[in-house]
């Protein structure tokens, strides 16, 4: 299998690790070359952005929700359906926050250096060099040899004042960090800092990346980057290599609406438009491998969910910002209501709760908008982040993702809140953060269970399986 490719990190979050790792997969893909994107962490926005310059969907590799047997597995399975009989296939794994960022301070667990290990991935520090010359060289040192299972390869320099400055931070790097190489150094750009919201960056399905955005970011790349000696990396001999064939990844999951991707005989609808867009790519692939054909469709666009499906799945987004439209479409909420009425079995999560909510206050629009109305409660916008981390989820009763006692794992993240949900309505989650019980959330109305937690279906193969197997004794 190929074995080429690389992670990139840095010392701290803000140093510019999605502008290099876009600049870097962009002029890869200009090249000619096959680019599989992969991201550190439960984020959404940065694969979007993945998928933009390169054309392939990105995989989330996170070590805390999924046990790292099930990350090497996704890791390998992505490579293995996108490798061409030419082998031009590089892996870029883009990291989160700090290299060795994650749950604690004295494991790797949740960081990107976590994902480095099990991976085999050589490392590739950025570092913002910003107001630092011999100092840098120190910091890096300092990376180098913190952990002697992480394997750091080189270093880019970013926010590079002038080519004076480059050659010191070369200068310093040579002589301190001999066995390390210098990839490039990066001048200071604001044109290609990528806007910012409550949430983070810009979705790449809100804010789309222009084609003079890209020229630039593939102009960086040619001229401040070794990209020849990039692509000459590898990832470690040591780590097993997958020898199974799996089936390739959806090609192009926002289409509107699309033909089902997959074999199985069990159709789920999967709403995927810019107002729902956050959604793990390994979810698809386990339904897929659990015998569901998908079929893609937008509550934006769409009159209808599509006919003849046994089960459908609303994942997270941005419905606050196109509320009016969603508002308006009232054919697609009535075809909600109807299905959830016929007990089809529905999983919704974050945005897609949202969407089944009687509606929403306070919106991008300033006006209410009124949405499906299947939860009788509404929802508001909050001027600060309501929830963000990683949660625990144990079934306290058996759902359409599997049965009571079941263990979940996945990501919270968002700037609303609902009214007080009646307590006729079941909640089937205990929710808890690092040992500490936050509470029983997981509404469940007839066969359709919402949330605002995002799960990893990676962290519980029972999930997929569950939810098909449901969705068959439906049909």
């Amino acid at each position: 299998m190929n074995r080429r490719g690389f992670l990139i990190a840095a010392p701290q979050s803000g140093s510019g690790k999605t502008t290099v790792s876009l600049a870097i997969m962009a002029a890869l893909t200009r090249r000619g070359v096959t680019v599989a994107p992969f991201k550190c962490g439960p984020d959404f926005i940065d694969p979007g952005y993945h998928r933009a310059v390169t054309g392939q969907p990105s995989i989330n590799l996170d070590g805390w929700m999924c046990d790292e047997e099930f990350v090497l597995k996704s890791f390998q399975t992505s490579l293995t359906s996108r490798t061409s009989l030419k082998d031009q296939t590089v892996a870029v794994i883009e990291g989160v926050m700090g290299l060795f960022d994650g749950l604690g301070a004295s494991s790797r667990e949740g960081s990107s250096a976590q994902i480095a290990a099990v991976t085999g991935a050589p490392v590739v520090l950025v570092v913002n060099a910003r107001g630092m010359a011999a100092s840098a060289a120190a910091l890096v040192k300092g990376f180098a040899g913190f952990d002697p299972q992480i394997r750091l390869a080189g270093v880019i320099f970013n926010n590079v004042g002038s080519e004076q400055h480059s050659e010191l931070l070369r200068e310093a790097l040579a002589t301190h960090c001999p066995d390390l190489l210098c990839f490039g150094s990066i001048p200071r750009d604001e044109s290609l800092v990528i806007p910012s919201r409550h949430l983070g960056l810009v979705t790449a399905e809100d804010n789309p990346l222009s084609a003079e955005f890209i020229d630039r970011l593939v102009d960086v790349a040619e001229r401040c980057l070794d990209l020849d000696g990039l692509c000459g990396l590898g990832f470690d001999s040591a780590q097993p290599s997958c020898t199974k064939a799996f089936p390739p990844l959806p090609e192009d999951p926002l289409e509107p609406k699309g033909e089902g991707r997959g074999e199985g005989d069990i159709r789920i609808a999967v709403a995927r438009d810019a107002a729902f867009c956050f959604m793990y790519e390994d979810n698809l692939r386990l339904l897929k491998e659990a015998g569901a054909e998908l079929i893609f469709f937008s509550p934006l666009h769409d009159a209808a969910i599509p006919t003849g499906v046994q089960g459908m799945y609303l994942p997270g987004g941005y419905p606050e910002l196109y509320a009016e439209t969603l508002h308006a479409n009232t054919s697609m909420k009535e075809s909600i209501r109807a299905a959830i009425a016929a007990d089809i079995p529905v999983y919704a999560e974050c945005g897609g709760f949202v969407y089944l909510t009687e509606g929403i206050d306070g919106s991008a629009t300033r006006q209410a908008a009124n949405f499906v109305g299947v939860f009788p409660v509404r929802c508001r916008m909050l001027p600060r982040r309501k929830a963000l981390g990683y949660r625990q989820v144990v079934l306290t009763e058996g759902v359409i993702i599997g049965e009571r006692g079941a263990l979940v794992r996945g990501h919270e993240f968002h700037y609303s809140e609902i009214g007080a949900m009646p307590e006729e309505i079941e909640r089937c989650y205990e929710v808890s953060r690092r040992g500490i019980v936050l509470g029983r959330e997981g509404f469940r109305i007839r066969n359709c269970l919402a949330s605002y937690i995002h799960l990893h279906f990676g962290s519980n193969p029972e999930i997929a399986v569950r939810f098909v197997e449901l969705c068959r004794m439906y049909r």
